[in-house]
């Protein structure tokens, strides 16, 4: 009969033990550090079989690097003089793969206290360890995005308000340039104004793109032909540099905002263009790319394009890498830039339903990538026709909702440049009043961002049951709710505009009511305005 584990000797017993454990690599070494005993776990684990280390120095298991450092030498001394060694590292198997493994090195001392002997146990945490920077690396993200977010709000109402100024200078400045067209002073000091007037609005408007409050509007888009017909204006850009743009033939449609993609090709080669003060190279490339979600760019899973811009630059420092998509951020002198250029991209891609990202090695150069999503079908919106652009608006009976009295006047001086009439409400409750009591309106023209119970958007949505036929344009500076808006339930004007974009959105939403109904709109008395109504005051 076999014997009982309590007929075994205390020796017999430790090495059953020993022998029994397969998830740690557990064995002996003499005080020279040399192998004598190995367990089954450690066969498993360092896919060396007793026989074959059984004899050698335990410096065979670490890896070359570590050896030159010493390390073996270090933890047998260490073990020696405190009693105990303790190392997370890599570790290389019989084959040569390594592992991240935790080792502890115990001496085994003799009644006088001297060393005869370590233990040695060893286990694999490569999965805790993938497990553990997966979850840096996802805390990171969250906190990098959640940092992003709230710079997105911040710069998003930002621009929102800055944008209503700008709509007060550019609608005045209009106002003025007809007063003023027979005086060369007064129109060159107007022409000055309006210059300053669009710089702004190319400032929020990457401002609005970096905090995805910018509506864009994704169309099919062949990459390829676009970018080549687009780069006759990146090379004028460019000084003492080479631009090459080689895109496969093969490669997918994406589905994105046309413009925007533009204005990010045209911020990446000029940061690419300010890396390179002697002259260099740029190229752009493409190819089709499939995204596996776990560690892609922002977890994106599934077809994309990858639209890269590369330069021969001096290459971004590793500890400024993180937050060139930063807004405001910028290595540039102040009067170079205001570090909005690469955050548009940022932005832009985000809202494409994709990321952007970058690589660069110091005096190497650096590369931007976009990643776009491979479109599954085409937006397209028709063009109007010349003669519905060029519609004249005499007489057309206009609501026009705003809050913000001194925008509301910059837009009465273009709605007076249309020839229009007008009726001013300063909020919805005020309009919807308006029009219980008149419903005989042309257009109705609302602000979306509007203080109270109700903004533009629940406003038009309101109208759209009760008026059913009343068109509706909506104007925003791009915060709230107003990208949703225009993308799926009502036309949006983006502030601030000049006479011609208003002209062209008043044109569109009026030639949906039917040929000719520009022309044929209802005339009323001369215009009134209309403050806020109270309950009292209705009754």
């Amino acid at each position: 009969m076999p014997r009982s584990i309590h007929q075994m000797t205390e020796e017999e017993r430790f090495r059953l033990l020993a022998g029994a454990v397969t998830d740690y690599a557990l064995y002996m070494l003499d005080p020279d550090g040399i192998v004598v005993s190995w367990n089954s776990g450690a066969s498993r684990l360092k896919r060396y079989s007793a026989s074959e280390i059984v004899g050698q120095h335990f410096s065979l298991l670490f890896s070359a690097e570590d050896r030159n450092l010493g390390m073996p030498e270090t933890a047998l001394a260490e073990a020696r003089r405190n009693g105990r060694f303790e190392n997370e590292g890599w570790r290389i198997r019989q084959d040569g793969s390594s592992f991240w493994a935790l080792t502890v090195l115990e001496s085994i001392r003799d009644e006088d206290g001297a060393t005869i002997g370590f233990a040695n146990i060893t286990r694999d945490m490569t999965e805790r360890r993938e497990a553990q920077q997966a979850l840096e690396r996802s805390q990171e993200q969250l906190a990098y995005l959640s940092k992003m977010d709230a710079l997105g709000r911040l710069t998003g109402s930002i621009a929102h308000n800055f944008n209503n100024l700008l709509m007060i200078v550019s609608g005045h400045a209009q106002t003025a340039k007809k007063l003023l067209e027979n005086d060369p002073k007064g129109s060159r000091a107007i022409a000055a104004i309006e210059t300053a007037a669009r710089r702004g609005a190319t400032l929020t408007r990457h401002m609005l793109s970096f905090s995805g409050r910018r509506q864009l509007h994704p169309e099919m888009l062949d990459l390829k032909a676009h970018v080549e017909d687009f780069g006759w204006l990146l090379n004028s850009i460019v000084v003492n540099t080479t631009l090459t743009i080689v895109i496969p033939q093969d490669l997918w449609p994406v589905e994105t905002d046309a413009s925007e993609l533009e204005l990010a090709l045209v911020n990446i080669v000029l940061n690419s263009r300010e890396a390179m003060p002697q002259g260099g190279a740029i190229s752009i490339t493409a190819e089709n790319i499939h995204l596996p979600g776990v560690d892609a760019p922002k977890h994106l899973a599934g077809d994309f394009v990858a639209l890269r811009v590369t330069d021969t630059g001096v290459g971004i420092a590793p500890d400024t890498l993180p937050k060139i998509f930063d807004p405001f951020f910028t290595t540039k002198q102040a009067s170079r830039g205001a570090g909005l250029g690469l955050s548009q991209v940022y932005g832009f891609a985000v809202q494409s339903r994709g990321a952007a990202g970058a690589k660069s090695h110091l005096g190497r150069g650096t590369e931007i990538s976009l990643y776009l999503p491979r479109a599954d079908g085409a937006r397209t919106a028709a063009p109007l026709e010349d003669a519905t652009i060029l519609a004249s608006f005499a007489g057309a009976r206009v609501l026009i909702v705003e809050d913000d009295p001194e925008v509301a006047e910059a837009t009465i001086s273009l709605m007076d440049q249309l020839g229009c009439k007008y009726r001013l409400a300063d909020g919805a409750e005020a309009a919807l009043l308006l029009l219980e009591d008149d419903a005989k309106f042309d257009l109705v023209f609302s602000d979306v961002v509007m203080p109270g119970a109700m903004d533009g958007f629940e406003l038009a949505d309101v109208l759209r049951r009760r008026y059913k036929e009343l068109p509706i344009l909506l104007a925003s500076g791009g915060a709230g709710k107003a990208g949703a808006v225009a993308e799926e339930r009502f036309p949006l004007l983006r502030k601030p505009y000049d006479i011609g974009d208003l002209r062209r959105a008043m044109a569109e939403v009026l030639s949906k009511n039917g040929p000719g109904a520009e022309n044929n709109l209802l005339r009323f008395p001369p215009a009134q305005r209309v403050r806020k109504v109270s309950q009292t005051d209705k009754q």
